[in-house]
């Protein structure tokens, strides 16, 4: 009886769940997705290629499951709250009919878990079509053809992981939906969705004087950040706790001072204040302001968070891509250090011997032969090795830049050698000579570099192939490649870029959902005074208008002040970013806005058009 009941309930009620029912499904899928990570392609690839990183990004992303499992259950909590607050007037009825506590504690098991079970696979399901999108959007990074390794994928072991840690969180669900049952009244289940707060007026001073106070704390904390940076956090923990509560304690202030000074600012203006149904508008939106304010300020910090981290770890991600186009300029350097003792290697017979012909397995090549300095003929004594201006320009020439010139024929001192001039770096201070003066200098190394033709990862491992059999006889050949400096670079962005839409979506969602919940909440338990205000005579526009302005409200207060935070935060986030390479904040910037606009705003304009429903169906 009881499990048709938990159904048919169930079906009825698809209205007050369905919000419920997305919000476990975006929860499952966002938890699915980020743990299957390791059968994703970009995974796939680099651990193929032994990349250290894939270790640690695994590692971390354990341990970031716990932190996003936790603030997942906090919010599947939340909306269970709401849904329970939505039915109480249904569950008081059950008791009328004769059913005990236990029994209806045991109906809200049942129902719970079917929810949870559809809920799970609708997740899972989700999770597998995100998880190829995820795949998709990482191997669209890489610079080689990596194609082959874009296949659906299904990691029983993440959905292993994804089904308990869900499973302990519906257990917690089910434990305290039952002791709310238990310690209801009666009465209060009857009647507890028409309880609003006792909207109590404050004076204007006091609202004014919680204004400003919370301004200058939001400027302190400001100040602090932006004085001694995000060095503050580490460096500097005596100011890094009061900066955050300065900020946090600012931001409650702020959005406590609304109730006051917005009702005493619009009352002072009669044509806005009796404006359409602005009265209505005002006063239904200031009747939860002892807990909404509260709400506002989890809420606003939840999108600082959510903005900041996305932003900075696709802010990194372009900088190291920066770093990546000097780090290698062509496919393969190979450097015979021992060039001093055993003499220079001829490279194009090396692989002929071995197979590899270098007229088509090669697109371009070039041996230089580095030199020992001798501050006598060089006249430079801050240099430990010469190069000659035409094997400079060679390299430079192949990269698409400007011939370098000599004034009036004097060396001239390289400041960062090998950065953008090989692949790799030869950690040496060089001195760039004309080529005559370097015929009188011994050969202390050569550096041979090589562009491929065809296909790059065959043609390297056939190079690659060659060049280790010789380097088992004579031991001193150091080779880099573009495509391995690459896979470790790909690395440290896989790891950046994961972790960053993690927590960013994480933290978003999460928002976005706390204030769809209480806004649908609210709206279910204004829809008896919607339909006074059709009896009054109001037209249909204006009050789903009304409905409309108080979910915007709602949502573009705390993101307006969440984007203030946000603007100072990357400010200073970018400044640590700056010191490794070059920052690129616009593109960063407008791909978090798209973010942004795509989730916060699907939330405002699904919470909206529910509202308006409400209204109209009142």
């Amino acid at each position: 009886m009881f499990s048709k009941l938990a159904l048919r309930n169930v079906g009825r009620s698809m209205k007050d769940y369905s919000v419920y029912f997305m919000t476990l499904t975006f929860g499952v899928c966002l938890f699915y997705t980020f743990n299957a990570i390791e059968g994703q392609g970009a995974m796939s690839y680099l651990a193929q290629n032994k990349n250290p990183m894939v270790e640690p990004i695994l590692t971390l992303i354990d341990v970031f499951s716990v932190f996003v499992a936790v603030v997942l259950a906090c919010l599947i909590l939340y909306a269970n709250r709401f849904l329970l607050r939505r039915r109480k007037r249904e569950l008081g009825t059950y008791l009328i009919l004769g059913l005990n506590q236990g029994q209806v504690s045991r109906l809200l098991f049942l129902e719970t878990g079917v929810i949870g079970l559809v809920s799970l696979a609708a997740g899972l399901a989700l999770g597998v079509a995100a998880s190829f999108g995820m795949s998709a959007l990482t191997l669209s990074m890489f610079e080689i053809d990596v194609s082959g390794l874009l296949a659906l994928h299904f990691s029983p072991k993440a959905a292993g992981k994804t089904a308990l840690y869900f499973g302990i969180i519906f257990l917690l669900v089910i434990a305290l939906s039952g002791v709310q049952v238990s310690r209801a009244k009666l009465i209060d289940l009857l009647h507890g969705e028409r309880k609003n707060e006792v909207l109590k007026p404050r004076p204007l001073g006091v609202a004014v004087f919680q204004l400003v106070l919370g301004a200058v704390c939001l400027i302190a904390a400001y100040t602090i950040l932006l004085v001694f940076g995000m060095a503050v956090a580490v460096a500097l923990p005596f100011l890094c706790f009061p900066m955050l509560g300065l900020g946090t304690l600012g931001t409650l202030l702020i959005f406590r001072s609304l109730s006051g000074f917005v009702t005493r600012f619009v009352q002072r203006r009669p044509r806005l204040y009796y404006k359409n149904l602005n009265l209505f508008t005002l006063r239904q939106w200031l009747s939860k302001v002892h807990t909404t304010y509260l709400a506002q300020t989890v809420v606003c910090i939840l999108l600082l968070l959510a903005i900041g981290i996305t932003a900075s770890s696709l802010g990194l991600n372009s900088t190291l891509e920066a770093m990546s186009q000097g780090e290698a300029p062509f496919d393969i350097t190979v450097q015979n250090q021992n060039a001093d003792l055993m003499g220079q290697t001829d490279f194009d017979t090396l692989l002929r011997e071995r197979g590899v012909e270098p007229e088509t397995r090669l697109a371009w090549r070039h041996d230089m032969p580095v030199y020992y300095n001798d501050p006598a003929v060089t006249g430079e004594e801050n240099a430990n090795a010469v190069l000659r201006l035409s094997d400079v320009n060679t390299l430079r020439a192949r990269q698409g830049q400007k011939p370098m010139a000599l004034e009036n024929g004097r060396p001239q001192l390289l400041d960062r050698w090998g950065v953008g001039l090989v692949t790799g770096s030869l950690g040496l201070t060089a001195v760039v000579v004309p080529d005559e003066m370097a015929g009188g200098l011994d050969v202390r190394r050569q550096v041979w570099s090589a562009d491929y033709s065809g296909d790059p990862g065959q043609t390297e491992e056939e190079v690659l192939n060659a060049l280790g059999a010789y380097q088992q006889e004579k031991g001193y050949l150091r080779v880099e490649t573009r495509l391995v400096l690459y896979a470790d670079l790909m690395g440290n962005k896989l790891l950046a870029l994961f972790l960053g839409l993690y927590l960013g979506f994480t933290f978003l969602v999460s928002a976005a959902a706390v204030l769809a919940l209480q806004q649908l909440s609210q709206g279910a338990d204004n829809t008896g005074r919607y339909a006074v205000l059709r009896r009054l005579g109001a037209e249909e526009k204006l009050v789903a208008q009304s409905a409309t302005w108080q979910v915007a409200l709602a949502f573009l207060l705390p993101l307006g002040l969440a984007l203030i935070h946000s603007a100072v935060g990357m400010k200073a986030a970018n400044d640590v970013i700056a010191t490794a390479g070059k920052v690129d904040s616009t593109a960063s910037a407008a791909v978090t806005a798209l973010v942004l606009l795509a989730v916060y705003g699907g939330y405002f304009i699904a919470t909206a058009m529910a509202c308006r429903r409400m209204a109209r169906q009142a």
